[in-house]
């Protein structure tokens, strides 16, 4: 889950914005940065509206260890960046909006851009690339905590109780509220309201993108949705699986142990699909069992390690999941060739014991929503807590948070399109509980068919969470949706790409579920074109 790089912007002076507002832009609708028009709401008040002209140019990403900037981007245009400041009376919370529309070249459309984590909002990560493209663009902080490497302190009030205003509005309110705020000071801005709207979120994004499908269908022509935080209530208590086995267990491999296990599953399921390329396009099939592991030896920090049953009986339960004391399925582990060290992550302590580093999603989760006490130790997670505290989630959270319905009739009757895709080796949240999702969709809505007529869900074999690992990564996929809702394009693949280890270009087409990409058993593997969907 990607963590927020944030700009504190300042609202220019009264004359900067008089020397902005004689530039020529191409609005209808004037060309002054300042805004009159408040928007208007149901259910929430407008406490502030603040206007900043910025000029054009390269945009420089301020830094926010230790969370790596991203690369500047140059050719953003002059944009004005409104920042809307509201409140829940009954809450008296405090929440962000902020609206970035280019005074130049603005493309007719409106996007509004998801968070990661606990963050609703990334704010200028998504929007500086945004007004580049044209796009009038918002991102919002649900007024919770726009830091996402610290704990949730936004989860408990005064009395230590779960705070219910605000999870609401991570889970679902502020984000339709964004929409509203977003399209009327677009519509405002430009003298016109916007030709289509659409959503760009990974993640908790991708989570915020299916819930609004799900609870507010007519926010959105167009819905960008990857890597899908949905499920929240069991997937988020999941996550901790690999701490808990390994706290009843007492053993607490390196990475490079856990490592050993991911490449070899890799060697031994790589070619199944007749292409060597250290990705495993099926790794539901794959069949290596980490017992054959046992006894060999690894290199870790110039030590010589040997795998041992323990190790190989822990990954074999991280892999398994979550079941409960009967043996009953709860969620999905990681699938083979996954990346283990996001979930089972280890550290040595001072005296070189090593214990659990669980992944912070999951332990804040516990601590702050479950047990309320932000000062738990997780580390005395056992079997029998584990599944008290998932049956607990699903019983408090689901209702709120679990972005699960699959009935999405209202949202295909307003017209809505939507693409899904996600990593098959993505290490924080299981592919698997999008599949399941979209069967569900399949068998609420009518069938396959039926379901591709408005929402397609892609895959992408060994790629991590939203970007990276060793496989091809959709180049850009929000084009795909905006062809799809403008032109009535279905997609029927995803143009993806990455870099090989030798340095060569690998291009391949992702295909829409449930098919697959099949090497045509001639050709370029490196290329897309030597692949069909079948």
């Amino acid at each position: 889950m990607r963590r927020p790089l944030i700009v504190l912007v300042a609202v220019l002076s009264l004359a900067v914005l008089a020397s902005c507002a004689s530039a020529p832009t191409g609005r209808s609708g004037g060309t002054s940065c300042a805004t009159s028009d408040q928007p208007q709401l149901t259910g929430a008040r407008v406490l502030s509206v603040t206007a900043a002209a910025h000029p054009g140019g390269t945009y420089a990403f301020p830094a926010n260890p230790p969370n790596p900037t991203p690369s500047p981007i140059a050719g953003v245009p002059a944009y004005c960046d409104v920042t809307v400041l509201l409140t829940h009376p009954e809450l008296d919370d405090r929440v962000r909006v902020e609206v970035w529309m280019p005074l130049t070249g603005w493309n007719g459309r409106f996007l509004a851009a998801g968070g990661g984590g606990f963050v609703a909002g990334l704010f200028d990560r998504y929007l500086a690339p945004a007004v580049k493209d044209g796009y009038a663009a918002a991102s919002t902080d649900a007024g919770v905590s726009t830091n996402g490497s610290r704990p949730p302190s936004w989860a408990l009030d005064h009395s230590g109780n779960v705070n219910q205003g605000l999870l609401t509005n991570f889970a679902f309110r502020s984000v339709h509220e964004m929409a509203q705020v977003g399209k009327q000071l677009t519509a405002s801005f430009y003298g016109r309201p916007a030709a289509h709207s659409y959503w760009n979120g990974c993640s908790t994004g991708g989570r915020q993108g299916l819930m609004e499908a799900q609870r507010y269908p007519a926010d959105f022509n167009g819905i960008l949705a990857a890597a899908p935080a949905i499920n929240w209530d069991r997937f988020t208590v999941a996550e901790f699986w690999p701490q808990a086995v390994m706290n009843q267990a007492h053993t607490f491999p390196t990475a490079c142990e856990f490592n050993a296990f991911t490449q070899a599953a890799i060697a031994a399921c790589d070619r199944d699909d007749s292409v060597a390329d250290r990705v495993i396009d099926r790794p539901e099939n794959c069949r290596f069992n980490p017992h054959q592991l046992v006894g060999t030896t690894v290199t870790c920090e110039g030590k010589t390690v040997q795998i041992s049953q323990a190790d190989a009986e822990l990954v074999d339960k991280i892999w398994q999941g979550p079941t409960s004391h009967e043996g009953q399925h709860l969620w999905y582990g990681p699938l083979k060739g996954t990346p283990l060290d996001g979930l089972a992550a280890t550290a040595a302590g001072p005296d070189g014991t090593r214990h659990g580093a669980p992944f912070a999603v999951a332990a804040d989760w516990i601590k702050y929503f479950l047990k309320r006490r932000p000062g738990f130790d997780t580390s005395s997670i056992g079997y029998g807590e584990f599944e008290q505290l998932f049956q607990q989630s699903g019983t408090q959270y689901h209702a709120v948070i679990g972005t699960d319905n699959p009935d999405l009739s209202a949202f295909r009757d307003a017209g809505g399109k939507m693409i899904t895709w996600h990593g098959l080796a993505d290490r924080l949240i299981s592919p698997q509980g999008t599949i399941d999702y979209r069967r569900r969709v399949e068998a609420a809505m009518g069938g396959t068919g039926a379901t591709d007529q408005f929402y397609r869900v892609f895959l992408a074999p060994g790629v991590d969470h939203c970007s990276g690992g060793t496989g091809s990564v959709p180049t850009d996929p929000l084009a795909a949706v905006v062809d799809w809702v403008e032109h009535g394009h279905a997609p029927e693949t995803l143009p993806a790409a990455t870099t090989s280890t030798a340095g060569r270009p690998v291009t391949r087409n992702l295909c829409s579920y449930p098919q697959l990409s099949h090497y045509i058993g001639h050709g370029d593997p490196d290329s897309a074109g030597s692949y069909t969907c079948a």
